[in-house]
């Protein structure tokens, strides 16, 4: 990056005799895309055969579920944040076509009349007159002749704001895809959930009502049955707990919807989800730089660096052209009559000589902001970083974790199911039972639980590496 002032500004007087010899240049320091602050492997290896590209898969490819495909699609179209990236897109093309105009000049077509009474004492004849003129022609408004690149900087600046809010708008997008995925699968793991609370709940139920059998026949005691009876109000209070969880889990979704679609198709459960993390990863250096969001930094940092130019043109001269053509007469009927024929030209020269440090402040104030979208840049850069990194070592370990908590489930049901055989043949107490059903319930839900993680982690490791950035939804 260039920083320090041109080496013009303390030698101003020789700007009219050079500006002929650099006419038509642009004052900006030449960009140079800054080297990405991060180290260059990433510290968790990615998966061997991992094969797919995040920013080739289209996000219906990655999530397979044609109710959350209905609901994504949904979000895209209602969700006020992507509206509102999508309305910021619009003013910012709107911004750079206004800017864009100003390099090439207008033509107006212009027409006019006027009438004025002169007095006796002021005309040449002594006598009151009143003229008339008549005016038909077209018009060149003031048209700057862009020397030292000052319009075609403001023009870049223009184009980079523009990309900047078109890739923050890929960044809404491919976040909103993640946020809806994350709280549709949030809502199906409460779902699982809850249906494995209700059917605890029953189930302890019947055994509360066996074990009160038992005890009318003495097989079993008081202490059995309140063991039965509070292993039962447990349940039912975590059912409860879960339903008031599912409701809020799926109030989320709606508000990221934006509405509650009607008609969705059927859903799949977490085990049939078909989302993996199995996605390519490539040197941090490649992989990031195409990250909407570090995209969009980079654009404001280009922006930043073409108002530099723009801000040290204050200091040159700036010529204006200003020109007419048409034709005038006293009488409106002979407006268009051969001889009538005007021209005008007025080229405008104006040379800044004092304006108390105003055009030293804009070119400060420019190349403040250019090191401040560096800084901007480069955190972008290390956030991406940290984020995909921290998903990279999700992945492997979250997958081992799963696989154990499925063997942990496996034995719980095993041993459920020896301690209540050995309580119906009378070689154990009611506790083994009640310890048995306990391990097992949580280690199901365990399971739930650690499978939902590891498909959000999918998720946002497919945001994290920019994926899905096609524009049709």
């Amino acid at each position: 990056m260039i920083n320090a002032r041109p080496w013009f500004w303390g030698n101003r007087p020789l700007i009219l005799v050079l500006g002929t010899l650099v006419a038509g240049c642009s004052l900006a320091p030449e960009y140079h895309r800054p080297e990405p602050p991060v180290v260059a492997a990433w510290p968790i290896v990615a998966v061997g055969d991992a094969k797919r590209e995040a920013g080739t898969t289209a996000w219906r490819d990655f999530f397979p579920d044609p109710r959350l495909q209905a609901l994504i699609a949904a979000a895209i179209d209602d969700n006020r944040d992507m509206r509102i990236a999508v309305a910021r897109v619009e003013e910012a093309r709107a911004l750079f076509g206004i800017v864009r105009a100003d390099r090439f000049p207008g033509v107006d077509l212009v027409s006019s009349g006027s009438s004025a009474r002169t007095p006796g004492d002021l005309s040449l004849s002594g006598r009151p007159s009143v003229g008339h003129r008549y005016d038909v022609g077209l018009s060149l408004p003031s048209f700057e002749l862009d020397f030292w690149g000052r319009v075609k900087n403001l023009n870049a600046a223009a184009l980079a704001s523009y990309l900047a809010t078109e890739q923050a708008r890929q960044a809404v997008r491919l976040m909103l895809i993640a946020d809806v995925a994350n709280a549709y699968l949030s809502l199906q793991e409460m779902e699982e959930r809850t249906a494995l609370a209700r059917a605890t709940a029953k189930t302890r139920e019947q055994t509360r009502l066996l074990v009160s059998r038992r005890r009318d026949v003495g097989l079993a005691g008081d202490l059995d049955y309140l063991q039965a009876d509070g292993a039962l109000e447990l349940a039912r209070a975590e059912l409860a707990n879960l339903e008031r969880q599912r409701v809020a889990a799926k109030n989320a979704l709606v508000l990221l919807v934006g509405n509650e679609p009607s008609g969705l198709p059927a859903g799949r459960s977490l085990a049939d989800q078909g989302v993996t993390p199995d996605l390519a990863v490539d040197m941090p250096s490649t992989a990031l730089l195409q990250r909407p969001d570090v995209l969009a930094a980079e654009q404001r940092l280009i922006a930043a660096n073409a108002n530099i130019g723009a801000a040290r043109a204050a200091f040159l001269p700036r010529i204006s052209l200003t020109a007419g053509l048409g034709s005038a007469s006293s009488a409106l009927s002979g407006l268009f009559d051969a001889g009538q024929g005007t021209w005008s030209f007025q080229p405008v020269l104006r040379y800044p000589l004092f304006d108390s440090g105003r055009a030293g402040a804009g070119a400060d104030l420019a190349e403040a902001r250019q090191d401040i979208a560096v800084a901007e840049y480069e955190k972008a850069i290390q956030q991406a970083f940290r984020e995909v990194a921290d998903l990279l070592a999700a992945r492997e370990l979250l997958a081992e974790q799963l696989r154990a908590q499925q063997r942990a489930d496996k034995l719980q049901g095993e041993r459920l199911r020896l301690a209540e055989a050995r309580y119906q043949a009378g070689v154990s107490s009611y506790l083994e039972v009640l310890d048995g059903q306990r391990e097992s319930y949580a280690a199901q839900q365990a399971v739930l639980q650690t499978r939902r993680v590891l498909l959000s982690t999918a998720a946002q490791l497919y945001k994290a590496l920019g994926g899905g950035r096609e524009f049709s939804p």
